[in-house]
């Protein structure tokens, strides 16, 4: 394997599950805060208000808020090149409607980068990780109203000014297609205006019911509304490349995109088609707007003959092309297949469920685990692109045990992220520009999916449990020291 020497090794987190302080020094609400602890056999609820005997994962999170010292330091002693993490945007803009960002919000990232410069690690910046103000999903209906988009722009442009020379690199939405998955949708679109019944799978009851109510399709409805969001945040993302390059033309910016990674389940031509269609209007779609510049045929197609209508403006498609990002991020854990056979046996991942596929094992949670896929993603990605990429999420959540002596053994994440880790070198041999790397979770934190912290991801264990009581401290697991011997190799040691 041949990893480049500059090659950029680190890891990934997210501020809503991850940072904690959730009301402190005038952070306002985030979507992420309203949403309620799950599990595999329950899942979370989005709530208007704090329903007492429910507990809400973000407000505590893992601590970052009182622990970012500490944790970068760990980070640093593992050789980090790089760090990815979000900016909450509601620390920054309570209501998000705001003129002015709050200054202790601005200060303590400014504390973060600053910590992070004096230990040589490049910050990769998430400008919006699956959270929006709740005052802005409550006045405006979120991403479905065009509004948004100044608002975003109004804070991209204090980070772009206020973090110049601190921070190179910028994400501009985290899995930005997950926008239009269903049950997804409140994740990261933050499209709804909640009500008391708050949202279950990404379609609000009280709409459903109006929509019943007046003899329309809501799932429609629902789905038409997820366009429109899902267009509003790329106009904003294409805005934002322009408004960084012309406040710094240092500035890198970057798509993310949710690994929504399928293969057919057969070789039956119906099977080849439908896995087709589905990387294309799942996967493909918003990388081929933010790459290239332009809705592809396809889109328009599917767009079509599913009665979903974008309000194109005049003046949007020429946006979307002078906003072309500059590099290619995606997210991989796992792959599913696609079938015609509705009987098929059916699994579960980073937002996929699909069909099982018999030659691969699964993990705890259900996801199967496929080292090869990554390489024939990464392959597929940089064909069709020919942009430098990161991996910037993969991983393996397990429940870990910390024993009395304060270690962590967890040989199964070793063994996931060196079997990925050697596919990535394949690639790169392949030829691909794979530039950088940071798995999911680097220190533990609350699971996006249920809410748990159970569902562990990180080198680093955390002491708190699903209701966020614990020490908070920190220890290293077995996966802290092998890490930081791959990268002090540059990946040729991975025993």
């Amino acid at each position: 394997m041949s990893f480049p020497k500059d090659f950029l090794w680190g890891g990934a987190t997210a501020a809503n599950q991850f940072e904690g302080g959730w009301n402190e020094d005038g952070k306002g609400d985030s979507t992420a805060d309203h949403l309620t602890l799950g599990s595999r056999s329950k899942p979370r609820r989005f709530t208007a208000t704090f329903e007492e005997g429910e507990y809400y994962p973000s407000h505590k999170a893992s601590d970052f808020y009182h622990h970012y010292k500490e944790d970068i330091a760990l980070m640093a002693e593992m050789g980090f090149k790089v760090y990815r993490m979000s900016i909450n945007w509601a620390r920054l803009f309570p209501q998000g409607d705001e003129e002015k960002p709050n200054p202790k919000g601005v200060e303590f990232y400014r504390s973060v980068f600053t910590e992070l410069k004096k230990y040589g690690i490049e910050p990769l910046v998430t400008i919006s990780h699956y959270e929006l103000p709740y005052h802005l999903s409550v006045q405006y209906d979120g991403w479905a109203n065009r509004k948004c988009i100044d608002f975003y722009l109004n804070y991209c442009k204090v980070l772009f000014t206020e973090y110049k020379g601190l921070v190179k690199y910028w994400l501009t939405f985290n899995e930005i297609n997950s926008a239009i998955l269903e049950g997804n949708a409140y994740f990261s679109a933050g499209i709804s205006s909640v009500q008391d019944k708050g949202m279950k799978a990404g379609v609000l009851e009280k709409e459903e019911e109006h929509a019943v109510d007046a003899g329309e399709d809501a799932a429609a409805q629902t789905r038409n509304k997820q366009y429109t969001a899902l267009h509003h945040m790329m106009l904003a993302s294409a805005k934002a490349v322009e408004l960084a390059h012309s406040i710094d033309p240092q500035y890198r910016l970057g798509c993310m995109i949710a690994g929504i990674c399928q293969y057919p389940l057969t070789c039956r031509p119906d099977d080849i088609i439908k896995a087709q269609k589905a990387r294309q209007n799942i996967f493909y779609l918003c990388s081929d707007v933010m790459v290239r510049g332009a809705y592809p045929g396809y889109a328009k197609r599917y767009f079509a003959e599913n009665g979903i209508q974008i309000s194109m403006e005049s003046g949007d498609e020429a946006i979307l092309q002078k906003g072309c990002v500059d590099f290619y991020t995606f997210s991989y854990y796992s792959t599913g297949c696609v079938t015609t056979d509705e009987n098929a046996e059916k699994t579960a991942g980073n937002m996929i469920f699909g069909a099982a596929n018999p030659y691969l094992q699964a993990s705890e949670w259900g996801w199967q685990i496929d080292p090869k896929g990554l390489r024939y993603f990464l392959n597929e990605i940089y064909d069709r692109y020919q942009i430098p990429i990161m991996v910037v999420e993969n991983g393996l959540g397990q429940d870990d045990t910390l024993n009395p002596d304060g270690t962590v053994h967890d040989p199964y994440r070793i063994e996931y992220m060196r079997q990925h880790i050697e596919q990535m070198g394949e690639a790169i041999n392949d030829g691909v520009e794979l530039v950088g790397y940071t798995p999911w979770g680097c220190i533990d934190l609350t699971a996006a999916s249920t809410g748990e912290m159970k569902k562990r991801y990180g080198l680093v264990y955390v002491d708190s449990d699903d209701h966020g009581n614990g020490s908070f401290r920190r220890y290293r697991k077995d996966s802290f020291y092998w890490y930081k011997k791959v990268i002090a190799s540059d990946g040729t040691d991975l025993s």
